[in-house]
């Protein structure tokens, strides 16, 4: 697969993945246990505005990857 097309589909994933994560996280976001607490809120808004990161790497890693050479 070429590296332009390897670049458009992943650029289509990592907005799929930004979407849905944020969606997620707005809807758990609003859960009664993690409304009660401030430490807990301050965790959860760290570990969800970072958490997205760890699942994008391997797909940014694929998209950059050098095209095979043709013989």
């Amino acid at each position: 697969m070429k590296i332009r097309t390897r670049k458009f589909i992943g650029t289509i994933g990592l907005l799929v993945l930004v979407v849905v994560w944020s969606l997620l996280g707005m809807a758990f976001a609003q859960t009664p246990w993690l409304a009660a607490s401030r430490l807990a809120q301050t965790i959860f808004y760290v570990v969800a505005g970072l958490g997205w990161v760890l699942p994008a790497m391997p797909l940014i890693a694929w998209m950059v990857r050098p095209d095979a050479p043709t013989a």
